[in-house]
């Protein structure tokens, strides 16, 4: 299977999702969250980190569910930013007279 590129959108949206999750997990280890949700402690730190842009529904539910996100919110904070950036208006287009006629 060829996987495309990832975009700068979702990369960025990797990025949030990770520091989302570090700031839930707080004081707990890294291995205690990645144990009690059936990951592995490396795919935890590469989510967090934000090397894994697009991690498997699955996983990103297990590890709300161990620190105790709702997938809403998660979604929410994930994607607000992109919401903003849509939300804004687009600057209307000028057109200059062309130099030939």
């Amino acid at each position: 299977m060829v996987r495309l590129p990832l975009t700068p959108a979702e990369v960025e949206r990797g990025q949030r999702l990770g520091a989302l999750l570090r700031q839930a997990r707080g004081c707990r280890s890294m291995l205690d969250v990645a144990l009690a949700s059936h990951i592995s402690p490396e795919t935890l730190r590469k989510i967090e980190s934000g090397r894994v842009a697009t991690p498997a529904f699955p996983t990103i539910a297990a590890i709300a569910d161990t620190l105790g996100l709702s997938l809403d919110a998660v979604w929410a904070e994930i994607s607000q930013v992109e919401r903003t950036v849509e939300d804004q208006s687009v600057l209307p287009v000028t057109r200059h007279p062309s130099l030939v006629s």
